[in-house]
């Protein structure tokens, strides 16, 4: 987005009022991925799972006030690769406006739009790491990585200044509406590069590690699907024919997305899930993030289509090569996010979006595509190879994979002195009942009694 000062009086109220509505539908994202995530950990660990959450709502606004929101958007000063520090601490915001003529809305509202976006990409990698990180190690991450990975690449792919913006976005012209490479594929490359430094879960792959409570999963799921309205036609800026646009390809991607992931489900395991449901519906909200400003509603249903049958069976990569993503941040991001941005290189078309550019399917020839994946790549390294450097760095200074004795206790008891469920009156036996549940995409129930800590040999 193009940043400039002009009066005041030229702001558009309606303009301004869909972007905090907005901003407020994103905001509302992040307590909605708490309950999602929440609900599939084991029953141990559900408040430490939502508090890292919120502590990203928390930290993320300090920072960004600070100075996220001046190396983000502020005047470029590398190359399309960061901004600068002129709107450190929110200086030069208050009377500031941006967007096109007749569009014009407060810097401000576009900030604190743009934050929400920045605390659940930082709350999305908690869920590659559950069950077994500190919670003062996570602290110290969080704050690391959204300063030396979210905002160089939300840089590059959000900020537009006449050619001299983001690399992605101002110079390498690849298209991304709300967040496909910055957001999703960064989240997904973030968590794969943590949860291998971190390492395993105990017991991986040999004790059932199944969700604790699936209708705390699928009121997450729902919360975050009303939030994407916000999150996809907030990013229009504006309230018009596009933001319609972009509406009803959010809706269409997401509910196709849940019923492909089921119907792998069902072809391949015999049965359709709750769990594959909800989890249907947020990688196809993910795959069409970077679309919906850019194809039909019927080019929607196959991104939606693709993206739920694709994140389903990549969930299982895991298994394969040995990662412990615990929540499948990964396979549903990472993965989603690249189905969204390859997806606009086919399936773009300028009769939604005339600032968009047609895409393969369309005559548009292979450029777009091209563009398309040098930015999907570029970020998916930069991510991977950054946030490994910072999981190393915080692991070897202040610690961030938790003890074995705290990971079996449990990290609501042993990080927060809490639990969740408290069936006996007194926290010191609220987990006699529900210590063994689990959670994740696959494996068994849970057994409700407490054994001897296992092994931790070859867990990490």
């Amino acid at each position: 987005m193009s940043l400039q000062l002009v009066g005041a009086a030229t702001v558009s109220p309606g303009d301004t009022a869909w972007v905090l509505m907005s901003a407020a539908l994103v905001l509302l994202m992040t307590p909605a991925l708490a309950l999602f995530y929440g609900g599939m950990v084991r029953a141990k660990n559900v408040l430490n799972m939502i508090m890292m959450s919120f502590l990203c709502m928390g930290l993320i606004t300090v920072i960004w006030v600070i100075y996220g929101y001046s190396l983000t958007f502020g005047t470029d000063v590398g190359g399309g690769i960061l901004g600068g520090l002129n709107y450190l601490g929110l200086e030069g915001t208050l009377d500031a406006v941006v967007g096109p003529e007749g569009s014009h809305i407060p810097m401000l509202a576009f900030s604190v739009f743009q934050l929400t976006f920045a605390i659940i990409t930082a709350a999305l990698l908690s869920g590659a790491v559950a069950d077994r990180v500190k919670f003062g190690g996570w602290v110290f991450f969080i704050g690391l990585w959204a300063t030396f990975v979210y905002f160089p690449v939300a840089h590059w792919a959000f900020f537009f200044d006449g050619g001299n913006g983001g690399w992605i976005a101002d110079r390498l012209h690849a298209l991304d509406f709300a967040g496909g490479t910055a957001v999703e594929i960064n989240s997904g490359a973030s968590a794969l590069a943590l949860a291998l430094v971190v390492g395993r879960r105990m017991g991986w792959r040999r004790e059932p590690m199944r969700p604790h409570s699936l209708p705390l999963v699928l009121l997450g799921a729902g919360l975050l699907w009303f939030g994407w309205f916000g999150f996809n036609a907030g990013s229009a800026l504006a309230s018009g024919q596009l933001t319609a646009t972009v509406f009803m390809n959010t809706q269409v991607a997401t509910a196709t997305a849940a019923l492909s992931w089921i119907l792998v489900e069902k072809i391949r395991d015999g049965k359709p899930t709750t769990l594959g449901v909800a989890s249907g519906a947020v990688a196809g909200a993910v795959a069409i993030t970077p679309a919906c400003g850019f194809v039909t509603p019927m080019g929607a249903l196959l991104v939606g289509a693709a993206g739920g049958a694709i994140c389903s069976l990549a969930v299982g990569l895991k298994y394969k090569f040995g990662y412990d993503d615990s929540l499948d941040v990964v396979g549903v991001h990472g993965v989603g996010g690249l189905v969204g941005m390859i997806s606009i290189g086919l399936l773009a078309t300028v009769s939604v979006n005339s600032a968009g550019a047609d895409g393969l399917l369309y005559g548009g020839g292979a450029g777009l595509l091209g563009r398309q994946l040098i930015a999907s790549g570029a970020t998916l390294a930069y991510a991977l190879v950054v946030t490994a450097v910072l999981a190393f760095i915080v692991e070897k200074t202040v610690g961030l994979r938790t003890s074995p004795e705290n990971e079996y206790a449990g990290l609501d008891i042993s990080e927060h002195a809490e639990s969740a469920y408290d069936f006996t009156g007194s926290s010191a036996g609220a987990f006699a009942g529900v210590g063994h549940g689990g959670f994740g995409h696959a494996g068994g129930s849970g057994t409700g009694t407490l054994a001897p800590p296992p092994s931790t040999e070859g867990n990490s």
